[in-house]
């Protein structure tokens, strides 16, 4: 993944999401999403407008119980605060709630105004129209008592982490948002909101906000170019006083802006439908910060669960049992990525010198992997942040270890040394010294084992030079290839 490694334990956390005695509370704007799906084999004679003969009906919790239902399909104990009307729709959104686990007790029920209700109509995998039921005009004396009552009441029972999800439709007001933001700062809860509209001052003091790329530049005035985007998001966040922003882009990805900015390349593989992706990033980055991950890794694991969802049609929130299964792909795909071509890995290098980690540097042959290279890895990655392998090639290996070496051909000692969770790049160099590789590279440390004085390391001198360190690794006793080789032979 971009931006960060993930965990090799992510899938152990994620498995025991929910099991902590702690629940997330989500406020926002409810509605129910009915699907009408069908098949589409004819005009009408009518009117030049599509048949659309209906296969099947599905009805789904949506908009701000979208978010709740992400949570609690990941296993985290949630509790939804929204209004809905006293009607067929009401009820039925109640019951897909219900069905997901959500708590609805501090639910509001109005006889003003009916529950907002989507109907989309879909040909395969097309949606042919939309048909809307709201009443968006502000709420009354009354309708804004219940929701401040049950807000309050809420809030009393200490949630770990709040989630505003705002969709314009009249529950989120400035007195709402700043009354539960105001809440979580003075008693340490996380509130996160996922805003609509081009005025954020409502949002003022909130942990976080998770605009998509249009909301964000809205809210900036600006056009939708990265550069610009970015620089006056980080301007936004700064003056909303939030710990940080997550910009959700689409196929391009997400951006977290704290006090720098990381970005974090797109994991979909197919897009049938972005409806609820923004959902199910804010509810996967909660799932992870209530869990303990830092907002960069929290992030790393919505993006993921933003690539599930987005290959399904209509709104679909994400599972745990989805979400550990796209996380063992992604670090099957992040191992792989590892080894690279010079011009891939300059580009990562600058990335990470940007991003102020430290770059250790070593090389060598890795024939028939053993203990004792496992170990020297891991303690060359202690010098640092990021640890790349210059891996001799099959003919520089020849060259050095004589025509019967290597054993294991340079493609597969390169997919299983990726593999190690202390290697963070490898790459094949033919020369018969790693010296031009770690002049383009210029890391910060050179490791070497402790068989080695610092003069007799290649490019240590170079390192010096430019304010670099050597770091030579104790090495495990009676652990070669050389000897794995003559116990075969024996």
């Amino acid at each position: 993944m971009t931006g960060t490694a993930l965990h090799n334990n992510i899938a152990t956390l994620v498995a025991h999401f929910g099991e902590q005695k702690q629940h997330a509370l989500v406020i926002g704007d409810v509605m129910l999403d009915r699907y009408l799906m069908g098949e589409v084999n004819r005009i009408s004679p009518e009117a030049p407008v599509p048949v659309v003969l209906i296969k099947s009906e599905q009805q789904r919790a949506g908009g701000a119980a979208n978010v709740a239902a992400n949570l609690a399909l990941l296993g985290i104990n949630t509790k939804m605060i929204g209004l809905i009307g006293k009607d067929n729709e009401g009820e039925r959104l109640l019951t897909a709630m219900s069905d997901y686990g959500i708590d609805t007790h501090a639910m509001i029920t109005t006889p003003s105004r009916p529950t907002i209700a989507k109907t989309r109509i879909l040909g395969g995998h097309q949606q042919m129209m939309r048909l809307d039921q709201e009443i968006t005009t502000a709420l009354s004396a009354t309708e804004v008592a219940d929701v401040m009552q049950a807000i309050q009441s809420a809030l009393q029972q200490q949630p770990a982490l709040v989630i505003l999800s705002d969709y314009a439709k009249g529950l989120l007001t400035e007195q709402v948002c700043q009354y539960v933001i105001r809440y979580g700062r003075e008693h340490q809860i996380p509130v996160l909101v996922d805003p609509k509209g081009r005025n954020y001052d409502k949002y003022r003091g909130a942990t976080a906000l998770t605009p998509n790329k249009k909301e964000t530049a809205e809210a900036c005035d600006t056009q939708t170019q990265d550069a610009v985007l970015i620089d006056k998001a980080s301007t936004l966040k700064n003056s909303l006083a939030l710990d940080f922003l997550a910009v959700t882009r689409g196929e391009e990805g997400i951006t977290l802006i704290t006090d720098r900015t990381d970005h974090l390349a797109a994991t979909a593989k197919q897009v049938f439908d972005v409806s609820g992706a923004g959902d199910t990033v804010i509810a996967t980055l909660a799932a992870g910060l209530m869990h303990g991950l830092s907002p960069l890794d929290s992030l790393s694991l919505a993006n993921i669960a933003a690539g599930v969802v987005v290959g399904k049609v209509g709104t679909v929130p994400i599972t745990k049992a989805d979400l550990m299964d796209a996380i063992a792909t992604a670090q099957g795909s992040q191992q792989a990525h590892k080894v690279s071509e010079l011009p891939e890995l300059l580009r990562k290098v600058a990335t990470w010198k940007q991003q102020g980690q430290k770059i250790v540097f070593t090389n060598g042959c890795f024939d028939l992997l053993h203990a004792g290279h496992v170990t020297y890895l891991e303690g060359a990655k202690k010098r640092g942040d990021k640890l790349i392998l210059g891996l001799n090639t099959d003919r520089s290996v020849s060259a050095l270890k004589g025509p019967t070496r290597p054993v294991v051909n340079e493609q597969d000692r390169a997919r299983v040394l990726a593999a190690l969770e202390s290697i963070d790049a490898v790459i094949l160099f033919d020369e018969d010294t790693p010296l031009a590789l770690i002049n383009a590279i210029q890391p910060h440390v050179i490791a070497k084992g402790s068989d080695y004085s610092a003069d007799q390391v290649v490019g240590g001198k170079e390192v010096l030079s430019w304010g670099g360190e050597i770091a030579l690794i104790d090495l495990v006793e009676g652990r070669s290839t050389t000897n794995l080789i003559k116990k075969l032979h024996a």
